[in-house]
């Protein structure tokens, strides 16, 4: 989800995780800051369980964001 902004990087994670079993995990990579407040907010009013966040700079210095985010039942 590099480059994409709002709200491309959710709408995205939602799709890859409709075709995901439940209980199956997944690694984001955003580089929005807004993606922050989104995927929070997405993990929240969804059955989708946040597990990790991590925001780090990359070697552009770009912060990365990364999610763990684990399908719901």
């Amino acid at each position: 989800m590099r480059g994409l902004h709002c709200p491309l990087p959710i709408l995205r994670t939602r799709a890859l995780l409709d075709r995901m079993a439940a209980g199956d995990e997944v690694v984001v990579t955003a580089t929005d800051p807004a993606s922050v407040i989104d995927f929070k907010h997405f993990c929240n009013t969804t059955d989708n369980e946040l597990l990790a966040h991590e925001a780090r700079p990359d070697d552009t210095h770009t912060t990365l964001f990364i999610y763990r985010i684990r399908r719901g039942g």
